[in-house]
């Protein structure tokens, strides 16, 4: 791993609160990740599974956590089975975690090699009537592999029929969305990192350049910083390409009077940034593209101000599509009639505007998060209002991840990070 250990402190408070809301006499298992073949002797690089790095801070492949808060025999109520390492592996693969660093890395005593798994499990089940299984259900989510955690949840399931089945996902939607203190310093880091890309790209883009030498750009300065690189899929857009929101080829020349959505973020430790910026290739703006984009900053700063506790998912994206439609408005690209004469499930706003404000972020970028329930402190949201014009030949996005406070305004993780129209300017062209 490339960045420093974290405090294991945080892991145990994490599985100390999910201990917590567990039914009485059943225990929860968890799953690393998989490692991917593409083909041949390829594999992709590994990402581990978010909820067993959320409870124990590890990160490598095969590795299994239990909790077992009434166990009858205290030593087994935390468990990791982990991958035994020998002289072999540390040679063709590098180090893993022995039983001793696994302790400094999760604050979990009770290590046993992967290969006794099956042999204490039914000691475990024996002594429990409920098991926790983990499922991804993210209101995102769209999985067609068959991942490790399916895999042992149906041996878990044939095996122990006789056993209760709840789910861990319910508790884990609650306790990912809100942040300790550490988390949300981790979170900082990835967001400086992202800074130090966005100051390295406003040096260098000038017209002539490929979306993908942008991208490496970034990339070359999130290494150099700790970062396993992006936090997901970059986009760099450039001129009407902007306006394909998911737009990820990054293989098209920034020209001349061109702006440029670049939609980025680095991780770091696991857990991600997501940023957006849009910049003139020229190194300024005309005045369409100035009036179009302070309009969208407006509405960011104000649709900002809304995250507050209290705050329902559903209300604040109805104050959201206020702001965008006054702006719209003062644009000229909708007139009154559209207002007047919209449709309430897409309304008038929405051919300019089609996607959402705000999302949760965290160990995922899309993070864990019950939008049913009320916003809560130390919640961590994107804000990323948009404005996308085809026919002018550009799109404009601007975001920043925000936390929510418990009294006052959201505190700005990448307050650091150029947004004004002038501030870009003047660095563009310094």
């Amino acid at each position: 791993m490339k960045y420093d250990l974290i405090d294991h402190n945080l892991f145990i408070k994490n599985r100390k609160n999910f201990a917590s809301a567990m039914q009485s006499n059943s225990l929860a298992v968890f799953n690393s990740n998989d490692i991917y073949p593409v083909s041949a002797d390829s594999t992709l690089p590994f990402a581990q599974h978010r909820d067993i790095f959320y409870l124990s801070g590890v990160d490598q492949e095969e590795s299994i956590l239990v909790l077992f808060p009434d166990c009858p025999n205290p030593k087994n109520r935390e468990i990791l089975f982990l991958k035994e390492t020998n002289e072999h592996i540390a040679v063709w693969e590098g180090e893993k975690l022995t039983k001793e660093k696994a302790f400094e890395t999760s604050g979990i005593k009770t290590v046993y090699w992967l290969q006794d798994m099956e042999k204490v499990m039914f000691e475990l089940m024996t002594q429990s009537e409920t098991m926790y299984i983990n499922t991804n259900e993210h209101y995102r989510a769209s999985v067609e592999t068959e991942t490790r955690e399916d895999r042992f949840t149906k041996w878990l399931k044939d095996k122990y029929p006789a056993h209760n089945v709840a789910k861990s996902n319910s508790i884990l939607q609650r306790l990912r969305s809100v942040k300790d203190q550490i988390e949300l310093d981790l979170m900082q880091n990835a967001c400086d990192i992202t800074e130090k890309g966005v100051r390295r790209i406003l040096d260098y883009v000038k017209p002539g350049v490929w979306e993908y030498n942008i991208e490496a750009e970034f990339m070359h300065e999130f290494l150099n910083n700790r970062s396993k690189g992006f936090a997901y899929t970059p986009i760099i857009a450039a001129g009407n390409n902007a306006n394909v929101l998911h737009y990820i080829e990054n293989n098209q020349q920034c020209k001349a009077g061109d702006l440029i959505l670049m939609d980025v973020g680095a991780e770091y430790a696991n857990y991600s940034s997501d940023l957006t910026r849009t910049i003139p290739v020229s190194g300024k703006f005309t005045d369409r593209q100035k009036a179009v984009y302070n309009a969208v900053n407006r509405v960011k700063i104000d649709a900002t101000k809304l995250l507050v506790p209290g705050t329902l998912w559903a209300e604040y994206h109805v104050e959201v599509g206020k702001l965008m439609t006054s702006e719209l408005l003062g644009l000229g690209l909708i007139d009154k009639a559209d207002v007047q004469n919209e449709n309430p499930d897409w309304p008038a706003y929405k051919k300019y505007f089609m996607h959402g404000t705000s999302h949760h972020i965290g160990l995922d970028t899309h993070d864990y998060g019950l939008l049913h329930e009320p916003m809560q402190a130390n919640q961590v949201f994107t804000v990323e209002p948009g404005i996308y014009i085809p026919d002018e030949g550009f799109g404009i996005r601007l975001e920043d991840d925000v936390v929510v406070q418990e009294t006052g305004a959201p505190f700005n993780l990448m307050r650091n990070i150029p947004i004004e129209a002038e501030e870009i300017e003047d660095i563009m062209n310094s």
